[in-house]
């Protein structure tokens, strides 16, 4: 009988259970639901209410039957390695792939292809997200570290915890902006008319702070280095929501739908403190070849 053994991470605070454990696991939301029901589900030790909410670092165990046993296959798929050793692996991420297996996406993520790569990935996570420290969305490119073992996974997590670790990113978004840099301070929660969707609010949010810099102004957008102070689900997309300049070609937040390959986003650079020999890491890439094309269009000089 397969057991699914998880850890709340920031990006997921403040979510209904339910819906926690169907974006996390292979199951769906209402086998989910009735789990829970039955008192099937523990969490931190004890049986839930229906309605709970996902809080920091959240204890989450249950058993289940499956009549058809599903197992995360290791897949021979390239990966961009920029940095390995035997307790992390640094990959770039390509635009359009899911990091992990869930509900609608069995295979062909970041985890079948670590799983072929590496001998030893981290369990903290559980059964289906292993070696998986933080996520990046299946639209957005960049930098993305993985833990071999749980003593670097969890040394990792708590730098993000604790904002000791950087991360920047490339963003092209809608409308010009005036102003040659900015900070962004605007408090993130699960929206109410959409839990699916993510929304500046003062009910049952999480501070978030975006810092952003203007690289180059083109006739209807705007090239910008962005720096997250925080790292909320989907910040970045909802905070320039928020200031009505939407990152260009974002279905889920934007206004502007240029093509179908997603937001025009990229994880640059990504520096954390490395977990067995204590030295500070730095990792950058180039402007993706999408972006280049769209820069290029627009008579932009850019090139990362």
């Amino acid at each position: 009988m397969p057991k699914m053994d998880l850890i709340v991470d920031e990006e997921y605070v403040g979510m209904r259970l339910d819906a926690y454990l169907a974006e996390n696991t292979p199951l769906s939301r209402s086998a989910l639901q009735k789990l829970i029901e039955e008192g099937k589900v523990f969490l931190n030790g004890t049986v839930p209410s229906k309605k709970v909410k996902t809080e920091i670092d959240d204890h989450i165990t249950f058993e289940y039957e499956e009549k058809t046993p599903t197992q995360i296959k290791p897949q021979d798929i390239p990966l961009d390695i920029v940095y390995e050793d035997e307790d992390l692996i640094v990959i770039n991420k390509p635009k359009d792939m899911v990091v992990h297996p869930a509900v609608g996406n069995p295979d062909g993520t970041i985890v079948n292809a670590l799983l072929y790569h590496c001998k030893e990935l981290s369990d903290i996570n559980g059964y289906y997200r292993p070696g998986i420290v933080h996520r990046i969305d299946k639209d957005t490119s960049g930098l993305l570290v993985c833990a071999k073992n749980n003593f670097s996974h969890q040394f990792l997590s708590e730098q993000l915890k604790d904002k000791t670790c950087y991360r920047k990113y490339y963003a092209i978004v809608s409308g010009v902006l005036q102003n040659g840099e900015g900070e962004i301070d605007a408090p993130i929660g699960r929206s109410e008319k959409n839990r699916q969707m993510m929304c500046v609010t003062p009910k049952n949010s999480k501070e978030a702070i975006t810092l952003f810099k203007v690289i180059e102004r083109y006739d209807d957008s705007t090239l910008l280095d962005i720096e997250l102070k925080t790292g909320r689900t989907h910040q970045i997309r909802v905070h320039m929501r928020f200031i009505n300049h939407p990152v260009l070609n974002d279905p889920r937040y934007g206004k502007k739908i240029i093509d179908q390959t997603g937001q025009y986003l990229h994880a640059y650079f990504l520096s954390f403190i490395h977990p067995k020999t204590n030295e500070r890491m730095e990792f950058k890439t180039e402007v993706p070849e999408y972006m280049k094309r769209y820069i290029k269009e627009k008579g932009g000089s850019f090139n990362g």
